[in-house]
């Protein structure tokens, strides 16, 4: 970890795993659960084939260094050891309890262990979802009676968990784990047994084995926080069957995958019990789809087996740099080849185009070759020479970024010999590179190499390619976690109050669904360019609506009741005249009466008909899933829109490289992109279309669902033709709904400074550009002055995802002058990481070397405890040069108190809890 200072003070690059509101205890005192220095077993038993039996068994035989007591009220002795007939008569508190007892034992022992000071228990016992005799279910009368103590529980119905580092085997599985590095989390009891068997089997080590069970407490956000921050662990494995919290998932996710990789294996891609919902956009977001795109915003590599869990996060230790996803295949034999070209394709993977230089020195080293052409066909009877050849010309190809070299058995080369020659070559090239040997089994050609565990190995051609693709998509991933996006303008401020006030008075008429003119409207309101349209609610207003709007028209049945109106026959297009249109209309009346007789029919929509040549047919929305909340979906439009199924889901917020990758992970985005004498639609329209609709879900919550189909594209813009929104009450504000925080517009300020207009605001992933130059107004003799280290410059990924931050884990606040000569210019920079229980803030502050001394610093700190103190955090502090007399004279003054932390360095510190107000801060709210 690299740290830098800010302001003097040490500290707020890396994002540190940190903690918000509303996310429960996250990962406070799970240190007790993974690492205690005693265990108590209640329940423990000599009963053959007992829960209790099995478990003080495990506990016994893995070689956990600290002391296990049994508790059990009939017998004394329980294998072997001294027990104990209750908890208070233990001969201290445990730091780890493991309870297999009944169910409606367990919430008073946790009362028992809490008092005695316990801090953390695995509960094995199942059936806590009975009735408790206070009320609620005895899992929800064991969450009360651990929360005065803060006591974290693992379970109820869970296998236990396996820390094999220190011999901790709390659990009733049949065999234990090898230490190891990878953390493998999973919800299912029966999968985590038959996992042990495999991993067993192959030699699979473990940090931590752990069976989450029903996850009353502890869950996947917690477990990410604490692996997340573990040395021992390289690599995170989750086998999930549904997430809750959803927020604190997805803050602990995409914490933790910016330094280890996160691998998801998750049930239930074919649900066939989800409930079908009423618009295209809601039918489209399917639960699964909406999973998927929640772990690539999170940067987590989804896989589709368990076995390619651990083949992910094998390949994923072994690849030594990434360059790119463009693959060159060598190879003996032309079936191999094909076989690895078509799980290349069908995984959506690039094959490298060899560049003509290339093809030169493939003449010139390998004459005799069937082949010129990826993939590289060698010949059957190439040998280790001829290998070697290939290989060196292929890794130099600049449009080459990996190699799989593949060799399938014959009786003229000797493939042992083949791998002596190039597996260290390949593990030391210039291009990252896996091997496939056909026909090899468990054993591999290269064993025994110094480089074979250099280089990933696989015997099939399509595992080979399968791993190549995880590699793929798990940078791809972490690209966008980082990525700079583009600085554009911004588009003008949306009319929330005519959304508001068009919501409030549908669902003041207990409406649930607005009108299509209601629709637009809010569209409009929203900066999506709508098509013309009129009602007329009786035939005879119909040809003062189009008189108005000019013919031809489009003519559409106005009803509450009637979703898809081309299903039905209420719509006609390309009306040219009076008489067409009255005749249109009596004829869509009466298909409307006869498909839908329930159906109210207030009336007609008339609008301008678009004739937009070469235009394409788009799908844009809202859906709402039950566990992320609002979701952006994006895919080609038109009647068949659920028959076609080419669409993408993103959760929000979005800014325009979101909607520039959810657009490009559709079939139709090549359309768009132009072809053969159709140009390109304006891809910037439809990206601020699809921000716009993510900036809609976040400001106006009753939107469940929103559909605008069709909108069409092409490069004169995006224009929306027609668009239906379906609603339901609430008291949540819209950015409450979504699983990740959207920009926080209510911490934006202004003040005044020396006369200048200051405008202090939260940072976004757009100040890239910005931030990289206020860097560079900082003189290398300030930053070494005020830094513990100083830097260069700071790498381009550090700026990034400086910018990117996630809102519910950390927070920077930029000064900048809106109204400088050369444009917006960057003054200062405060930042603040909370830890994953909102206990202790670190913050830093770091004031451009001309702006200093004008009173900037004291109002970003002022700022800084503001926003703490309202979020609830307890201590903020900061590590700061004892020679740095401004920031600390600048705490003293706000009220922070100093001791020394280490040699030449002083921690100030402010204890938020004592209510202390700031005693400066000009900034106006």
């Amino acid at each position: 970890m690299r740290t830098y200072t800010y302001g003097g003070t040490r500290a707020a690059i890396r994002t540190l795993p940190l903690g918000r509101q509303g996310s429960g205890m996250s990962s406070r005192n799970l240190e007790h659960l993974f690492n205690p220095r005693s265990v108590a077993l209640i329940g423990a038993s000599d009963r053959p084939h007992s829960i209790g039996a099995t478990v003080m068994r495990n506990l016994l035989r893995g070689g956990f260094g600290g002391p296990i007591w049994p508790v059990n009220l009939r017998h004394a002795v329980v294998a072997g050891c001294e027990a104990y007939p209750t908890v208070e008569k233990l001969p201290q508190a445990p730091e780890l309890a493991v309870i297999c007892t009944p169910a409606a034992t367990v919430p008073d022992l946790i009362a028992a262990l809490g008092a005695r000071g316990t801090r953390a228990a695995v509960v094995i016992s199942a059936g806590l979802e009975q009735p408790a005799p206070a009320g609620g279910t005895l899992a929800d009368a064991m969450l009360r009676a651990a929360r005065p103590f803060q006591l974290r529980i693992l379970g109820p119905n869970c296998i236990g968990l396996l820390v094999p580092r220190i011999g901790l085997d709390a659990s009733f599985a049949h065999v234990g784990a090898s230490p190891g590095s990878l953390a493998f989390v999973a919800q299912s009891g029966a999968l985590t047994t038959a996992l042990l068997d495999w991993a067993r089997g192959r030699h699979v080590g473990f940090s931590h084995f752990i069976s989450l069970g029903n996850a009353a407490d502890i869950d996947f956000g917690d477990l990410l926080d604490y692996l997340g921050r573990d040395s021992t662990t390289r690599a995170i494995l989750l086998y999930a069957e549904s997430i809750c919290a959803a927020r604190k998932f997805m803050s602990a996710s995409r914490a933790t995958a910016r330094a280890k990789p996160v691998i998801v294996v998750k049930s239930g891609r074919t649900a066939a019990s989800a409930v079908a919902a009423r618009s295209h956009s809601g039918a489209l977001a399917g639960s699964d789809a909406v999973y998927d795109a929640a772990f690539r915003r999170a940067g987590i590599l989804r896989v589709d087996t368990l076995r390619e869990l651990f083949d992910a996060a094998e390949i994923l230790s072994r690849w030594r740099s990434y360059r790119g996803p463009r693959l060159a295949i060598v190879t003996n034999g032309g079936g191999p080849a094909v076989l690895a070209t078509d799980a290349l394709t069908r995984g959506g993977g690039k094959l490298a185009e060899l560049g003509a230089e290339s093809v030169r020195g493939l003449d010139l080293a390998i004459p005799g070759a069937p082949g010129r052409a990826n993939p590289l066909d060698i010949g059957g009877d190439a040998g280790a020479q001829r290998y070697l050849a290939a290989v060196d010309v292929i890794t130099a190809d600049p449009g080459v970024d990996a190699l799989l070299l593949m060799h399938a058995p014959t009786a003229v080369a000797s493939v042992r010999e083949i791998a002596t020659a190039c597996v260290p070559r390949l593990a030391r090239g210039p291009r990252p590179a896996l091997v496939c040997w056909l026909g090899a089994g468990a054993s591999s050609p290269g064993d025994g190499l110094p480089e074979a565990s250099m280089l990933p190995s696989y015997s099939t051609p399509e595992e080979a390619v399968g791993a190549f693709q995880h590699v793929v998509r798990y940078h791809q991933s972490q690209a966008l976690l980082l990525e700079a996006p583009a600085v554009t303008p911004e588009p003008g401020r949306p009319d929330i109050q005519l959304a508001r006030a068009t919501v409030a008075g549908a669902l003041a008429a207990n409406r649930q669904t607005l009108t299509e003119p209601e629709s637009k409207a809010i569209l409009a309101a929203y900066g999506i360019p709508v098509v013309e349209t009129r009602i007329a609610r009786e035939p005879r207003d119909l040809g003062a609506a189009a008189r108005d709007i000019g013919y031809p028209v489009a003519l559409k049945i106005l009803s509450p009741d009637i979703t898809h109106k081309s299903d039905v026959g209420g719509v006609a297009l390309n009306i040219e005249s009076a008489e067409e249109l009255e005749r249109a209309a009596a004829a869509m009346l009466q298909r409307c009466r006869e498909s839908s007789p329930a159906a109210r029919l207030e009336g007609f929509t008339v609008q301008k008909m678009i004739r937009r040549g070469g235009a394409h047919e788009l799908l844009a929305g809202i859906a709402v899933d039950s566990t992320f909340g609002p979701t952006i979906v994006f895919g080609q439009g038109g009647t068949a829109v659920e028959l076609i199924a080419d669409r993408s889901l993103a959760l929000p917020p979005l800014n325009a490289r979101l909607a520039r990758e959810l657009i490009a992970r559709t079939r139709i985005h090549r359309l768009l992109l132009g072809y053969r004498e159709s140009p390109a639609a304006d891809m910037a329209a439809l990206e601020r279309a699809l921000v716009s609709l993510s900036q809609l879900a976040a400001d106006v919550p009753e939107i469940v669902e929103l559909d605008v189909n069709p909108l069409l594209a092409d490069r004169d813009g995006v224009i929306a033709l027609d668009a239906r929104v379906r609603l339901e009450r609430t008291s949540l504000k819209g950015s409450e709904r979504f699983a990740i925080r959207p920009y926080p517009v209510e911490l934006e300020e202004s003040a005044r400074l020396e006369g200048r207009a200051i405008r202090v605001r939260p940072i976004r992933p757009e100040d890239y550009a910005q931030y990289k130059r206020f860097l560079s107004g900082c003189s290398p003799e300030d930053l070494h002055a005020r830094f513990l280290s100083t830097f260069r410059e700071l790498p381009d990924a550090e700026i990034a995802r400086l910018t990117q931050i996630d809102y519910d884990r950390e927070m920077a606040f930029v000064a900048e002058e809106p109204d400088a000569p050369d444009g917006t210019q960057t003054l200062g920079v405060a930042r603040v990481s909370t830890d994953p229980d909102n206990q202790e803030a670190e913050f830093a502050i770091l004031v451009r070397s001309d702006f200093k001394r004008r009173g900037l610093g004291r109002l970003l700190l002022a700022k800084l405890i503001r926003y703490c103190r309202d979020r609830g955090t307890a201590h903020m502090t900061s590590s700061v040069l004892s020679g740095n007399r401004r920031m600390l004279g600048l705490g003293a003054a706000l009220g922070f108190t100093t001791r020394l932390a280490e040699r030449g360095i002083l921690e100030m510190s402010l204890d938020l809890r004592a209510g202390a107000q700031p005693r400066a801060g000009t900034a106006e709210r």
